[in-house]
């Protein structure tokens, strides 16, 4: 790009956005990033997967310096961005060896059939690399008239590719052409928050200038800030991380099972599990990544009173006297599974996730954990989670069993930690 642009279009392109399947949060994002730059956003269209993106795209193509354009861009007949694009620039589409290669690699004789779309693009567009996902973004100029050319940028739709993308090739690039330096981002990994009560947290923290966006994914959100100075940054996190409790922010793309398992590597120490309320979640959750066998031995699900007793060994005076979900039996479970594996650590989880079992002592939502380590005493702690529903209380908890074994491995005192934890 040689010259400044100012005004752009955004075109949000899905099916499941116009039927309200979920809810666009990419316009709100680029609107925030773009304005900061100092463009106008003049329009935000949302179009579902059809032929109605080609009209709207001519549309603002005439009135508009740039396009920006999320989604169409996967393997499917419906995804249709590359051909509107390309028919709007009155350009063949054409395979890219490079992109071709790269996918190749990726997965294979897959590639051949629909597969191959990914890699065809308008004639004389640059490819963007996607490093997240299989489907990358592309961009160039559109000649429309001899007065007026429109510079199109065309990403993904998922969130974790589309922001990768945004902030390594679209924002620089058009930061550099509007003449600025761009401004820095960060990215914080939030356990166990609602992402209403991280927005809170970020309205009340946030300096003037900072902009930041959210990423709900299954076992945590990603948070997004920028703008203003790195300072400014870095004090607007260390506010918010104390608002919501230790450990609960933490900078990086991080899961809560990256971080435990790098530790178990690092300290070249083994963990077991024993699970009852969470059903194996926590054993699903170590054994998502590659090479789990390193660090994780294997759990017990011990859902019924009856299970605990005959599988770990919980004597059933205990659990008569304490309950099934008590310091006590987490405490007996954690510290069987522990000398049954012979590994150096473990965890084990007691909970109600409702949507019956609760009591006023034991109301749904309460979860017990316990943790027993070989060069270490027992530790076993209850916590409370507000309800959203069975499967809310399981993967949360399964979640803070995951971030407390990585404290207990640590030798941090948990109930100091869990005590600072404001909205779980």
């Amino acid at each position: 790009m040689t010259q400044q642009r100012t005004t752009v279009s955004l075109c949000i392109i899905g099916t499941e956005i116009t039927r309200g399947i979920i809810a666009d949060k990419h316009g709100n994002l680029l609107s925030r990033e773009l304005t900061n730059l100092g463009y106008e956003v003049n329009r935000i269209i949302i179009v579902p997967d059809d032929g109605s993106l080609e009209s709207m795209l001519r549309q603002c193509a005439h009135e508009a310096d740039i396009i920006v354009l999320t989604g169409g861009l996967g393997p499917t007949s419906d995804d249709m961005t590359r051909q509107v694009v390309a028919d709007l620039a009155q350009v063949p589409l054409v395979q890219n060896d490079e992109a071709y290669q790269k996918l190749y690699d990726r997965i294979g004789d897959r590639i051949h059939g629909a597969n191959q779309r990914q890699v065809c693009f308008p004639e004389g567009f640059r490819v963007i690399p996607n490093a997240q996902g299989t489907a990358p973004g592309f961009t160039g100029t559109i000649k429309i008239s001899d007065e007026h050319s429109v510079t199109c940028y065309a990403m993904p739709g998922p969130p974790v590719e589309m922001h990768a993308m945004l902030y390594t090739y679209v924002l620089p690039e058009l930061a550099q052409a509007a003449g600025i330096t761009p401004h820095g981002r960060d990215e914080y990994a939030c356990f166990l928050t609602p992402e209403s009560k991280l927005e809170e947290v970020c309205y009340a923290t946030a300096a003037p200038g900072i902009l930041w966006g959210t990423r709900v994914q299954e076992y945590r959100i990603s948070l997004y800030v920028s703008g203003a100075s790195e300072s400014d940054r870095q004090k607007m996190a260390t506010a918010a991380s104390r608002k919501l409790g230790t450990g609960l922010l933490v900078q990086g793309d991080l899961s809560v099972t990256q971080m435990l398992s790098d530790l178990l590597r690092k300290r070249v120490m083994h963990l077991a599990t024993a699970e009852s309320c969470t059903g194996g979640l926590v054993g699903k959750m170590m054994t998502d990544l590659p090479g789990s066998s390193d660090y994780y031995w294997g759990g017990v699900v011990s859902y019924k009173n009856d299970a605990k007793h005959k599988l770990l060994g919980v004597p059933e005076s205990l659990i008569t006297t304490y309950g099934a979900v008590s310091e006590e039996t987490v405490t007996a479970m954690a510290e069987a599974v522990r000398k049954l594996s012979g590994a150096e650590v473990s965890v084990a989880i007691s909970g109600i996730a409702g949507p019956e079992g609760g009591t006023e002592d034991k109301p749904v939502g309460t979860v017990c954990f316990g943790f027993s380590g070989s060069d270490r005493p027992s530790v076993a702690l209850r916590l409370h989670f507000s309800s959203y529903g069975r499967s809310s209380v399981r993967r949360r908890a399964a979640v803070a069993a995951l971030l407390l074994t990585y404290f207990y491995v640590k030798g941090d005192h948990l109930l100091d930690i869990t005590a600072s934890w404001q909205y779980i």
